[in-house]
C-alpha cells in the first residue's frame, strides 16, 4: 500500500477574502487581473477619477456589503452615501449626483429594507446631494447577505484644488483630520457582540465640506485620502509610493482613541490598520500647515485635526514609518489582507 501527499492547495488560484481589504492583495489583484483586462490608464490609482474630455468632473464608485447593516453611529445606507461623496472630496470634488443600485435577497423584511434606505435618503439630503438615477435587483435567499449597495458619484473639482497621491512631496505636513479606528472597531465589537460598541460609535460622515474649508489654499494642498479599508497604514502606504515619498509619523500624535486602543490590545489589532469612515489625511505644504489645521478646525467633523508626521527630505521613496512612543522607528507596511472582513 503506497499513500501520495494530496496536491498543494494554491490560494492565488482562486478570490480570498482579503482581496478586497485594500491592502497588498488587492493591490496584486488589481495589478494582475483588473487592470489588465481593462486596459487601464497607468499612473496612480486614486479615490476617483477624471471624467475624459470632462477635466473638471470627477466619478467614483463603490459598493458597500457591510455586516451587520445597523450599528452605532451608523448603517448601510447612511455609509453607502458618505462613502461616494467622500472618495470625490478626496479628488477636490464638491457632489452634483448620486445613483443607488441596490441587490436585495429574497426574504429581507421590508421594514428592515425601509429602514436602510431612509437612512440612505436623509444622508443624501443632508449631505446636499440628489440621488437621480438607480436599479433594484432581487436575489434567491443566501445569494447575498440581506441588501448589498452600490453608489456612484459625479463631481465637480474646486478650481483652486488639483489633489493627487502622486504629488506629496518632501517637506509636506502630513495632517488628519479626526481620530481613527473608531468605524472598524464599532462594526467588528456590533457583529461579534464583543461589548465596545457601548463605548463609541462609527465616525461614518461626509468630508466634502472640510476639503472645501481647504480650497482657499489651493495648490498647497498637495494629497487628500480617506483611509477606509486598511485604514491610515494603507492610505499612508498608496500615498508614498505613488509619490515615491518617504513619509514619517509620531506615533504620539496619533489619535486613537481609549476605547479603540484597548479593544486593539485586546484583539491583537494595530489601530492604523482598522477601517474607518469619517476622517482624512491632508499632504500639505509646510507652510500652509498652520492654516490648513485651522481651517479644518472650523468645522465639526474637524475640531480634532491634528499634524502626524511629514514627508522627509530625504529617505527611502515609498516607505512609512512611525516614531515610536520610546523614540526608535519601525516600518509600516501595507496591510496585507483582510483583519476585518465586511466592514463597509
Amino acid at each position: 500500500m503506497t499513500t501520495e501527499c494530496p496536491a498543494p492547495h494554491h490560494e492565488d488560484d482562486v478570490v480570498l477574502l482579503g482581496h478586497g481589504a485594500g491592502g497588498r492583495l488587492t493591490a496584486e489583484l488589481l495589478d494582475t487581473l483588473v487592470l489588465p483586462s481593462l486596459a487601464g490608464q497607468e499612473g496612480p490609482l486614486e479615490d476617483a477619477a477624471l471624467l475624459p474630455g470632462h477635466p473638471d468632473l470627477v466619478v467614483s464608485t463603490d459598493s458597500f456589503v457591510v455586516h451587520p447593516l445597523f450599528f452605532p453611529g451608523g448603517d448601510i445606507g447612511s455609509l453607502a452615501v458618505h462613502g461616494t461623496v467622500n472618495d470625490l472630496a478626496m479628488r477636490g470634488a464638491w457632489p452634483l449626483a448620486l445613483s443607488v443600485a441596490l441587490i436585495v435577497e429574497e426574504g429581507l423584511p421590508l421594514p428592515e429594507l425601509r429602514s436602510v434606505l431612509q437612512s440612505l435618503g436623509k444622508a443624501a439630503r443632508e449631505a446636499g446631494v440628489p440621488v437621480i438615477t438607480g436599479d433594484t435587483k432581487v436575489v434567491d435567499r443566501g445569494a447575498v447577505d440581506k441588501v448589498f449597495i452600490n453608489t456612484t458619484g459625479i463631481g465637480r473639482r474646486h478650481p483652486a484644488l488639483r489633489p493627487s497621491a502622486a504629488l506629496a512631496r518632501p517637506g509636506d505636513a502630513v495632517l488628519l483630520s479626526g481620530p481613527i479606528g473608531l468605524h472598524g472597531i464599532t462594526v467588528l465589537s456590533t457583529r461579534e457582540g464583543l461589548g465596545f460598541e457601548t463605548g463609541i460609535a462609527s465616525d461614518s460622515r461626509p468630508l466634502h465640506r472640510l476639503v472645501r474649508a481647504l480650497a482657499p489654499l489651493g495648490a498647497h494642498v498637495h494629497t487628500l485620502r480617506d483611509p477606509t479599508r486598511g485604514g491610515l497604514a494603507a492610505a499612508l502606504n498608496e500615498i508614498a509610493r505613488a509619490a515615491r515619498a518617504a513619509v514619517e509619523i509620531d506615533e504620539s500624535a496619533l489619535p486613537v482613541p481609549e476605547a479603540v486602543a484597548s479593544a486593539c490590545d485586546l484583539l491583537g489589532l494595530d489601530p492604523l490598520t482598522v477601517a474607518n469612515e469619517g476622517c482624512l489625511v491632508a499632504f500639505v505644504g509646510s507652510a500652509a500647515a498652520d492654516q490648513a489645521l485651522s481651517a479644518l478646525r472650523t468645522l465639526p467633523e474637524g475640531r480634532s485635526a491634528t499634524r502626524i508626521g511629514e514627508v522627509l527630505p530625504q529617505g527611502p521613496g515609498g516607505r512609512v514609518t512611525v516614531r515610536t512612543l520610546v523614540g526608535a522607528r519601525r516600518v509600516v507596511d501595507m496591510p496585507l489582507g483582510e483583519q476585518l472582513p465586511r466592514i463597509c
